[in-house]
């Protein structure tokens, strides 16, 4: 069994709605504030189990004067008040519903004893794609087990490969990869023969809004299909299909985000008052997926000097980088000026 299968059943037990518990000296059982409200109403039926939020949702609650909500990189805990049940406690959670609730109060920050468990739980929380809250409830035997010192590894597994000519590219194969810690399934496009080369290779986080609906709030379509028409040119590569949409934080989130963008914050800053890190996106499996296509070493198609960074921890070597420029327009213009200044992008 995979050293990553604990981890997988906590993703999919937080999304389903069930109780996790992280083992160690002091154990912590959590519950997702999206997904978990049936349960909840079962594993808490005397209505005091406290809530579980980021440091920087905290912040933005205005919370960061108390002792206990200080640091905006560590979980904050929230003492349950009467009116604080699981509907008032999601619109806290999610940022774009801080101009429409009504005022409610106060909150009131306690002290957090599980600090290592409370920040795994949310980093759980936030692999499943759910927003990073979570009730902290009483043990109970359905809640699923993961310890506190368990590690999930960049694993991949070659599930399938096929023949799969595309619009101006007949000689291209797919082949699906399953992730070993959350079952997610990330595709690699390869093209045309790159005989014994290093093969230009393009990382492309899935953008459902941009990919499939052309979006023009990001430049994700335009880079994907200006992408595979330089890998064609070049004679051959790969261009991997990483099922990390939004930076990392899920489509649900990204479509908040997207919200909070259009109230005036930039893409960053929308992460963050979400109770998110800037970019949640680990290249590891894409590391792994080049090693089991058999290839060490890349010319990279990117402007994200962040990956060129993962994939050379990881054991690829990059001879190469290749910038990756498309033009703007007036929907994308301060996001592509919002990687350049904050992200690091090089322009």
């Amino acid at each position: 069994m995979s050293g990553n299968a604990p981890v997988r059943r906590a993703i999919a037990a937080l999304r389903a709605g069930r109780a996790v518990r992280i083992d160690s000296d002091t154990p912590l059982t959590v519950l997702s504030v999206e997904t978990g409200r049936d349960t909840l109403a079962m594993l808490d039926a005397d209505n005091s189990a406290p809530l579980l939020m980021s440091g920087r949702r905290a912040a933005a609650l205005s919370l960061a004067n108390a002792r206990d909500a200080a640091d905006p990189a560590d979980p904050v805990l929230i003492q349950r008040s009467a009116w604080l049940d699981a509907e008032t406690a999601l619109a806290f959670a999610d940022p774009g519903q801080d101009g429409a609730r009504a005022p409610v109060g106060p909150l009131q920050p306690i002290s957090l004893t599980e600090l290592p468990e409370a920040r795994l739980a949310l980093s759980l929380a936030r692999r499943a794609g759910l927003l990073p809250a979570l009730w902290v409830v009483s043990n109970s035997s359905a809640a699923v087990a993961l310890p506190a010192s368990a590690e999930a590894r960049p694993e991949v597994r070659l599930v399938s490969r096929a023949r799969l000519p595309m619009d101006g590219i007949d000689d291209a194969q797919i082949a699906a990869f399953r992730s070993e810690e959350d079952g997610a399934e990330h595709v690699a496009l390869v093209i045309g023969a790159f005989g014994g080369k290093p093969p230009l290779v393009r990382l492309h986080s899935e953008c459902l809004t941009g990919d499939v609906f052309g979006s023009l709030k990001c430049d994700c379509g335009p880079q994907l299909r200006h992408a595979l028409a330089l890998i064609e040119g070049a004679g051959g590569g790969v261009l991997l299909y990483l099922r990390q949409e939004g930076r990392g934080i899920g489509l649900a989130n990204k479509l908040r985000a997207y919200a909070l963008q259009d109230r005036g914050l930039d893409t960053v800053d929308a992460n963050l008052r979400l109770g998110f890190a800037d970019d949640e996106r680990g290249y590891g499996e894409a590391a792994a997926m080049l090693r089991e296509l058999g290839i060490g070493e890349v010319r990279l198609l990117t402007n994200n000097p962040a990956k060129v960074g993962a994939l050379q921890a990881a054991g690829i070597k990059v001879v190469e980088r290749v910038p990756h420029h498309m033009p703007t327009n007036p929907h994308n213009a301060d996001y592509v000026a919002t990687k350049q200044s904050k992200s690091g992008h090089l322009p």
